[in-house]
């Protein structure tokens, strides 16, 4: 007599208890597999079939030769050739290895073109990154679509949904401190290029201090900071932002410095397709680096894993030592651009009922060993594919790691584009520094900088 009870009971609960698996930590046999078949981050340790990606085998750790400490980056591969090309007239014989955001531009522009090296597994991290990735493995859920209990590492090396991986993407190892002075350019659709910021700034992770703990660092919750001050052109120099990004996105915090006021502003809305002051307004906030946003606004599916042409081991593009060198009609000059196949998770966004947006549906290919999506296209509201957005990434062994350096995109439809965080004048390239004091990530910091 109990059994159709217990039975009925259990049928009630099964949406409840479905629920919760969703959002549950990975079982313990599965995060074992961090130290066998996965690498420690999360990637697959093994290569491809056909050894066209080679197997993960540490990264890449030692000293570029040449490179000084605090100076200009090399280049690892400089001595590589490309092993081919795809054009506009080619292109057909790769396309289930393309973007659909790369296709589009293969086909508007003939004169765009990929060029295909060796791929090389470079991503790596401290030991202690590795650790605290295999603690979160166990301990972290997803609550509310924030992280629960994630410091220290990848909160989800094997993500479960969508809003796991741009989490992943958004909590990459990318160093504790580092100085990133840059300059940022609009590139117009007949290949003229209009300086936008030269910046000087400050970027630090809380989240990855090694001398904390999760308890620790659940006291501020501040994931992410920065402080940028511009230094030209020169109505714009001046001008400064700091940013303070934490899990839950209501508590995130931005403040502007105006030149023409002489005040610090607390900024209102840091979020979304908000335009993007130190981007002159020509990016939103969440197209920073690929994606930069909170996930409320969208419904997150993850489909699955490919191989993809991807910028990659990009260490290449800081070689000119001048950024129109770098910059072309509307995207990066291909000659300066490595692309290597590599394994990505693809994850879709749809817009959820009652939410505005100006890109409604999108698309990020997030890599499986660094989480950084190094590419995303973006459909405007006719449905038309609208913009491709891109971050390059740079080979730090000294982190070690491999991280985002330059990050922008190409309007598909009008046919400009816009490239940020360029380096390519700069005498030091992304320089490690030791921990910055908190109080520089404030709006006082601003005042006392400010120059006008």
């Amino acid at each position: 007599m109990h059994t159709p009870l217990t039975l009925r009971a259990l049928l009630l609960l099964l949406p409840l208890l479905g629920a919760t698996t969703a959002h549950a930590a990975t079982t313990p046999e599965e995060a074992a597999k961090l130290k066998t078949e996965l690498m420690p981050l999360g990637g697959e340790r093994a290569g491809n079939k056909d050894g066209s990606i080679p197997a993960w085998t540490g990264g890449y750790t030692t000293a570029i030769p040449g490179d000084k400490a605090g100076g200009r980056r090399g280049d690892p591969f400089k001595n590589e050739k490309p092993l081919f090309s795809i054009t506009a007239r080619n292109m057909s014989q790769y396309e289930d290895k393309l973007s659909d955001g790369q296709k589009a531009l293969l086909k508007k522009d003939a004169d765009y073109r990929i060029d295909v090296y060796k791929t090389h597994r470079t991503a790596a991290a401290p030991q202690a990154v590795y650790d605290n990735t295999f603690r979160n493995a166990t301990r972290t859920k997803l609550v509310d679509e924030m992280p629960s209990n994630a410091f220290g590492g990848i909160p989800f090396p094997i993500p479960k949904s969508g809003a796991e991986v741009m989490w992943n993407h958004m909590l990459r190892w990318r160093g504790v401190a580092v100085q990133m002075n840059t300059q940022s350019y609009q590139m117009t659709a007949d290949g003229r290029s209009i300086l936008t910021n030269i910046n000087k700034g400050e970027v630090q992770m809380p989240y990855y201090f090694q001398d904390s703990s999760l308890e620790e660092f659940s006291k501020t919750g501040d994931y992410w900071t920065i402080r940028v001050v511009s230094e030209g052109p020169p109505i714009r120099s001046g001008e400064a932002m700091v940013g303070r990004r934490q899990f839950d996105g209501d508590k995130d915090q931005g403040w502007i410095y105006l030149t023409g006021q002489r005040r610090v502003r607390k900024l209102p809305n840091t979020c979304c397709d908000t335009p993007h002051p130190s981007t002159m307004g020509l990016m939103t906030f969440d197209e920073i680096e690929s994606w930069s946003g909170r996930l409320d606004r969208f419904e997150w599916k993850l489909a699955g894993k490919r191989e993809l042409y991807i910028p990659y081991n990009g260490n290449r593009l800081l070689q000119p030592t001048s950024e129109t060198e770098v910059l072309g009609k509307g995207y990066l000059n291909p000659d300066h651009v490595r692309w290597e196949l590599h394994r990505v998770w693809v994850v879709d966004a749809v817009l959820r009922d009652g939410r505005r947006h100006v890109a409604p549906k999108s698309r990020y290919y997030c890599d499986e060993d660094t989480w950084l999506c190094v590419l995303g296209d973006r459909w405007d509201a006719k449905g038309q594919l609208w913009k491709t957005v891109w971050t390059q990434t740079i080979v730090a062994p000294d982190l070690p790691g491999t991280v985002g350096g330059a990050y922008g995109y190409t309007d598909l439809i009008a046919g400009n584009g816009f490239a940020g965080q360029l380096m390519n004048t700069k005498d030091a390239q992304m320089p490690i520094k030791p921990r910055f004091q908190s109080s520089v990530f404030t709006p006082d910091s601003m005042t006392g900088d400010s120059v006008r």
